[in-house]
């Protein structure tokens, strides 16, 4: 429904006075994946900490369930919109249950200690993700991989009705990036709206309802997956030759 979920409306978005991109219009509904596709360095991040409320837009507007983002206390915001960046380390010797539980911070009350039932939820958000054994474990004595798993699983434990993906599956292995990617697609069949920023067309062929192209400070496309992932949008956004597309013939086989 429009005037619901989370939307940017007219969006210029930079750092001072220097803009990234603008007229941005976008719009992610609960129970939907969105997935936003483009090169590196076109300005997706960027993008995404101002649809978050990190940095403030160039002009134009984000609307969160209708609301205006600025109008939203950081503490309400936070069972809204939860975030998965690229890459993320601990400063502190957390274990990865104490890091993860962060995670239900909006949850509880000012000094009060994580409930039983927080600990039980952590521990359901670690073993979907397939790292329940890496509870007990520090938080920056695990791999890179393995520490991007743990992300994952502390934005889940915020229990927010949208989730904003920062290439989560970029430092992982090609197993983990299937987990990553079903974990997507069950959280969609759980009623949250996922934005997953992409520069792999075969991720957002994969779980996106809806595909927007973004290069060269705007949105270049958006529509249904299979209009906006064909050879020809992808030759277009990746700036690509045809023949970049042509596999061996033992490939088309199935060999």
């Amino acid at each position: 429904m429009i005037g619901q979920g989370l939307e940017a409306l007219d969006l210029a978005v930079g750092y001072g006075r220097k803009q990234v991109a603008s007229d941005l219009n976008l719009h992610v509904q609960t129970g939907q994946v969105v997935c936003l596709l483009g090169p590196n360095g076109s300005g997706k991040s960027t993008l995404l900490r101002t649809l978050l409320g990190l940095q403030p837009p160039l002009s134009g507007q984000v609307r969160v369930q209708g609301k205006p983002l600025e109008q939203w206390s950081r503490r309400a915001l936070a069972r809204q919109l939860a975030y998965v960046p690229q890459a993320q380390d601990s400063a502190f010797a957390f274990t990865v249950e104490q890091w993860v539980l962060l995670g239900c911070a909006s949850e509880l009350a000012w000094y009060t200690q994580p409930r039983a039932a927080d600990r039980q939820w952590v521990g359901a958000c670690l073993a979907r993700l397939g790292i329940g054994h890496l509870a007990p474990k520090r938080i920056d004595q695990i791999s890179g991989g393995e520490r991007q798993l743990c992300v994952i699983a502390r934005a889940l434990a915020q229990r927010s009705q949208f989730l904003i993906m920062d290439e989560p599956a970029s430092s992982l292995d090609f197993a983990n990036q299937l987990r990553v990617l079903d974990q997507v697609s069950h959280l969609r069949q759980e009623g949250l709206g996922v934005l997953l920023c992409t520069h792999q067309p075969e991720h957002a062929a994969r779980v996106a309802d809806w595909v927007i192209l973004y290069r060269d400070g705007g949105i270049l496309a958006q529509g249904q997956p299979r209009d906006m992932l064909s050879q020809a949008r992808l030759r277009q956004l990746y700036q690509l030759p045809a023949h970049a597309f042509e596999l061996p013939d033992w490939y088309a086989q199935g060999a």
